[in-house]
């Protein structure tokens, strides 16, 4: 469905972008993480045709992404966090402007059951409606024609959670049926809906991998010694965000293999009491490898 090869994009002397190369499947649901200025949104306004590559390819539906026509736009939705709509139409308007743009595409049942879902109120305004609101009129105008590829960049930003699970709901709801990029700040929201994750960090895609994969191979330890805890010198390179604090070392293993695990701190480890193990849900797992990227350490 998506596929970027080596983009790069600069804007003055910041390289936003460095070298992207990434793969999503059809049908797939891809959660694109990082930090505040990883690159994130550029990467999609790429996509999206809104920013042009300073190097590089891309292709959206097998199309490249500068070339991009009014027969693949009728197959893409697009959700932004700062997305512009007519503050001077009501949200009926608006709606009413766009269904004709996508002919029989456009399900007006599929249109009924959304805005009753996100309770919208039909009357009105756009400017008039809160963050929230619009973010939820966003969704509401993208659903109805049934894309095939939903583009949400970080459409949860300034929502309350209420708001929150609304927006889910009326998205899993679809969800079966088209491929959903997805970039977005919060993790426990699309832990449970993204089937594949990229993690991204100054513009460098640092690994792109299945979800059940990437919980698969990450672990909390926590290592209780007989005697006063110190961390191993040197750390092994697939142990992050190592602790050790009284007679207990803490850390990420994000090469988890249960049969090797223990064998390996004992050999590394004098006076091994007791093995602690815990899964971790992906925002610990994101700030695990956020650390260890500013650390300059590769997971």
């Amino acid at each position: 469905m998506i596929r970027a090869q080596e983009i790069w994009k600069k804007f003055g002397r910041h390289e936003a972008l460095r070298g992207l190369n990434l793969s999503i499947a059809e049908g797939s649901a891809f959660a694109l993480i990082g930090s505040n200025g990883a690159g994130k949104t550029t990467a999609i306004k790429i996509l999206m045709n809104i920013f042009e590559p300073s190097r590089g390819r891309a292709t959206v539906m097998g199309v490249d992404s500068r070339s991009l026509s009014p027969r693949e736009l009728r197959q893409i939705g697009y959700v932004s966090e700062s997305q512009d709509m007519p503050d001077r139409l009501t949200v009926q308007q608006y709606l009413d402007y766009l269904r004709p743009f996508y002919g029989k595409a456009w399900d007006p049942e599929l249109e009924a059951s959304t805005l009753g879902l996100l309770r919208l109120p039909l009357d009105r305004r756009i400017g008039d409606l809160s963050h929230g609101m619009r973010m939820k009129m966003a969704l509401a105008c993208a659903l109805p024609y049934r894309p095939k590829l939903l583009v949400l960049d970080e459409p949860f930003s300034g929502l309350d959670p209420l708001v929150r699970d609304e927006f889910m709901e009326g998205l899993i709801r679809q969800a079966g049926e088209m491929t959903v990029l997805i970039s977005s700040h919060e993790l426990g929201e699309i832990e449970n809906f993204a089937t594949h994750v990229g993690f991204l960090d100054e513009g460098r895609l640092m690994f792109e991998e299945s979800m059940s994969d990437l919980t698969d191979r990450f672990r909390e330890v926590h290592v209780t010694l007989e005697n006063q805890a110190a961390a191993p010198d040197p750390l092994p390179r697939d142990w992050l965000s190592v602790k050790a604090v009284g007679s207990v070392v803490t850390f990420v293993d994000a090469r988890f293999s249960e049969d090797a695990l223990g064998e390996k701190i004992r050999s590394l480890l004098n006076g091994v009491r007791r093995i602690d193990i815990q899964p971790m849900a992906l925002r610990s797992i994101f700030t695990a490898l956020a650390r260890a990227a500013r650390d300059g350490v590769t997971a």
